[in-house]
């Protein structure tokens, strides 16, 4: 993969410190992971995958770049994480030294300003929503990024659909997703896996001993450089007849909806208008309360999601953005990430492998069927 981090991290920090003198604020401060490997282009600040907060931060004046951590974590994050000319400034790992020490810091190099920040503590100011949504459009290397993420997070699904058995556990084929993730070098931010009994009741929820019996539901959230890829897929153990041109009912059903959404993404849209389009998909296909019952996706990038649709979320898609929904119906489902660029969208987690049809130009997953 080629793309240049030092000028990204540039690029970002020039914007960072444009953001101080609109806020005439001396220090921005970045706590939480997906703030992290955005600023530093895709390095991992944190272990832990459910932590909101990591080991490392960042912190940015007019004229220096810092990376704040500890010393039990630093070595590890010179090496392996972190690129770019960043100022390292390590305390020792204890609390409460390390706090104090670091907060002592934070506000000398403010130089008495206010300190912006993305999880304000005491003495901060939050980082203001209209600057929080300029880092949704992705950078080109961003971008580069992503698809690489996408197309292992698929390769990775389909792995463990087609080695799934209808004996196996809910549970079994969750741990063979995971397997095959960490295999590719993502992690995995959550895995649902669901058999032909659970899906029909709960549609979307953590795994369980129940038996696949003859269908099993997949879908996964994989994370590498920060960045987010979400899809689902389908297998089911006995042959299905088609409802036409080979597809069957279920599954021209679930994307025939799932068209009236993607189709009303488009730039200048709000993303409320992606969930009125499913609301009125919904009521045509007989299911009018789905919207309320389920979430439905939206914008992604460093979480999943960035954004979530809903009735009134006017944020305005824009080009270069990454758009992840996942309608369902009782017998069915259906999710890819999506980035909107050029007036398209582009599927990042695609297998070409994968059984698919063509829908209003798109290519769409189809349910996998083998004995």
């Amino acid at each position: 993969m080629n793309w240049n981090v030092e000028l990204e991290i540039a690029h970002k920090l020039a914007q960072m410190r444009g953001w101080l003198e609109q806020e005439r604020a001396g220090a921005l401060r970045l706590r939480g992971v997906d703030w992290f490997a955005w600023a530093t282009a895709g390095a991992s600040g944190s272990a832990c995958q459910t932590a909101e907060c990591g080991c490392a931060e960042v912190l940015v004046t007019r004229d220096a770049a810092y990376i704040l951590t500890d010393a039990a974590e630093a070595q590890r994050l010179r090496h392996e994480e972190v690129r770019g000319s960043w100022t390292w400034q390590v305390t020792p790992w204890m609390q409460p030294r390390m706090a104090e020490l670091r907060e002592h810091f934070v506000q000398h190099a403010a130089g008495g300003r206010p300190v912006l920040c993305d999880r304000p503590g005491l003495h901060e100011r939050s980082l203001p929503v209209v600057l929080r949504e300029e880092r949704l459009p992705l950078l080109a290397s961003e971008q580069v990024r992503y698809r690489e993420v996408g197309r292992l997070a698929a390769a990775a699904a389909s792995e463990a659909l087609r080695a799934a058995r209808p004996d196996w556990s809910e549970q079994e084929l969750a741990g063979a997703c995971a397997r095959a993730l960490w295999s590719r070098g993502l992690h995995a931010v959550y895995v649902l896996a669901a058999g032909a009994e659970r899906f029909v009741r709960y549609r979307r929820a953590p795994p369980a001993a129940s038996p696949l019996g003859e269908l099993a539901v997949l879908a996964l959230c994989a994370q590498r450089f920060g960045l987010c890829a979400s899809l689902s897929r389908q297998r089911r153990f006995r042959p299905v007849h088609p409802a036409r041109d080979g597809i069957g009912e279920a599954d021209a059903a679930i994307l025939a909806l799932e068209a009236v959404a993607l189709d009303a993404c488009e730039v200048g849209h709000a993303l409320s208008m992606v969930y009125h389009a499913l609301d009125s998909a919904y009521a045509y296909a007989g299911q009018p309360d789905t919207v309320h019952e389920y979430r439905q996706g939206g914008i992604a990038g460093y979480r999943s999601p960035e954004v979530a649709a809903g009735a009134h979320t006017e944020i305005t898609l824009k080009e270069g953005m990454a758009l992840a929904f996942h309608p369902t119906l009782p017998d069915s489902m259906v999710e890819d990430t999506f980035l909107l660029s050029g007036g398209h969208l582009h599927n990042l987690t695609c297998d070409p492998d994968w059984p698919a049809t063509s829908v209003q130009g798109r290519l769409r997953p189809l349910t996998l069927e083998l004995p």
